[in-house]
């Protein structure tokens, strides 16, 4: 009798814990499917770089409409009701959105979207991706990978650097180029992004390309739009050099600076303002890219837009998108406040728009 109660007894425990090991199970399938993203930004979660958010909301899109198939958006991005963008993302387009809708910088974040922006915008149909140019930022690049995209090259290092910007040849068609009601349909669905970079650092880079460096291949920055600026600005005329960066600045912070800016023609767009060239208060992008943290946006650009299995950005050179502040305050030391403040009170819209800090120097 003591023998069959003793193996009872161990059955009932065998029992118990077979019963635990089944509820442990059950708990741990419902623990990962609870917690599982499926919309999760790659594979392989990367920590979120926090900046000063306290409350960060889900933003909602409309109800996706039903288009012709040439026209149905693609991209993670864009796909479903809810855009889970990581946080320093989402920070950048709400600063957009608000500072857009601030009244007292209204002349200087609002543009027409006109002739001008959409020849600055280049289209990738078979993908259904807008990139507005915004030159000095790297675009380059960006526009070697939508020509790949485009199917005119099959690699990045297939295409000669002549053709990148011979827009006969290179595959890239201009959203001016379409019709009234095409423009408004990719406007409307495809995923859109651009570049920026510290507004005074991207001038300085401009400079030196066109006026310093100034490539054999574009000579009339040297010889006609240089003598230009010098004939209307330079203080004093005895001087015989070229031109000087305190020239340059001088032209751009002219509140009449576009009397000059019709000569230039569409060779302006290397230092206009980037709402000027892209309308970011009209045209509601997917997706900001900063110069300076190039390294980590390209990636995400590219994984936001559904291509990433595609095509690679090319690599950055280590070191080349790092703000020089050193640079910036060396080209500015010998330039009048007037004459800075005059500059930044053009380009304060980009300033504001992209979460840039007024230059210390200005503050001196």
């Amino acid at each position: 009798w003591l023998t069959s109660d003793n193996m009872h007894h161990q059955w009932l425990l065998l029992a118990a814990c077979f019963w635990v090991i089944f509820m442990f199970m059950v708990a741990s399938k419902f623990i990962t499917l609870t917690f599982k993203d499926p919309d999760g930004y790659g594979a392989k979660q990367e920590p979120l770089i926090l900046t000063a958010v306290t409350k960060v909301e889900e933003v909602h899109v409309p109800e996706e409409k039903h288009w012709p198939e040439e026209f149905q958006p693609t991209g993670k991005a864009l796909s479903g009701n809810l855009i889970r963008q990581p946080l320093v993302h989402m920070e950048r387009l709400e600063l957009l959105r608000n500072v857009c809708r601030d009244t007292a910088l209204r002349d200087l974040s609002h543009t027409a979207v006109s002739k001008f922006v959409l020849d600055r915008i280049f289209v990738c149909d078979k993908h259904k991706i807008l990139f507005c140019q915004t030159p000095k930022v790297g675009n380059t690049q960006w526009k070697k990978v939508l020509i790949v995209l485009n199917g005119a090259f099959s690699s990045i290092e297939e295409i000669p650097e002549n053709i990148v910007h011979d827009h006969e040849k290179n595959g890239l068609p201009r959203l001016s180029s379409f019709s009234d009601s095409e423009i408004k349909k990719r406007l409307n669905l495809y995923f859109k992004f651009f570049i920026v970079r510290d507004p005074f650092e991207r001038l300085i880079s401009a400079f030196k390309d066109k006026f310093v460096h100034n490539p054999r291949f574009e000579p009339w920055y040297r010889h006609e739009i240089a003598p230009g600026i010098i004939r209307k600005y330079r203080k004093n005329r005895t001087e015989t050099k070229g031109l000087q960066f305190e020239d340059f600045v001088r032209y751009l912070g002219d509140p009449n600076h576009r009397w000059l800016d019709v000569q230039f023609g569409d060779h302006i767009i290397h230092w206009v303002t980037y709402v000027e060239l892209c309308a970011p208060c009209e045209i509601t992008y997917s997706v900001i890219g900063h110069h300076e943290t190039l390294e980590d946006d390209a990636p995400y650009i590219l994984k936001a837009a559904g291509i990433d299995h595609l095509v690679s950005y090319p690599t950055i050179p280590p070191g080349i998108t790092v703000y020089n502040r050193t640079k910036v305050e060396r080209y500015f030391s010998g330039i009048s406040k007037r004459d800075i403040r005059r500059l930044y009170a053009r380009f304060e819209g980009d300033f504001k728009l992209f979460g840039y800090r007024e230059p210390d120097f200005l503050l001196n």
